[in-house]
């Protein structure tokens, strides 16, 4: 997908300031034991054509509205992750502004998810 240039920049910003993982990464995290709530940022209808198994669905439109509600922990580790990685960017930024103190986008997003073998539901 091509994206526009005024939304690049704004993901880019917010890569310069968040934690991202790839899907190695978050691989070796569950491997080495060290949890995390996994949350799908992606729209109703991409969560509704499957997600990981076990993620928490918050989308990206209202994450900031519920994540207290529902994650009122704010040292949590979260892994976000979208479709492949800029919208988790955006969403990780906005929790870190929130307070939210251990905040990971997952890098390659629901694409890398898929191909990593890790279990998916629907």
């Amino acid at each position: 997908m091509a994206h526009n240039p005024g939304f690049l920049k704004l993901v880019n910003e917010a890569k310069s300031r968040i934690k991202e993982t790839d899907i190695q990464g978050y691989k070796k995290m569950l491997a080495d034991g060290r949890k995390a709530v996994l949350i799908d940022v992606r729209e109703d209808n991409e969560w509704a054509a499957g997600h990981a198994a076990g993620a928490m669905h918050l989308g990206k439109g209202v994450i900031e509205r519920d994540i207290e509600t529902r994650i009122p922990d704010k040292n949590t580790r979260l892994v976000l992750y979208c479709g492949g990685g800029f919208r988790s960017a955006l969403s990780a930024d906005a929790l870190q502004q929130m307070g939210y103190a251990d905040v990971i986008s997952l890098d390659g997003g629901w694409r890398a998810y898929q191909q990593s073998g890790l279990p998916v539901e629907k």
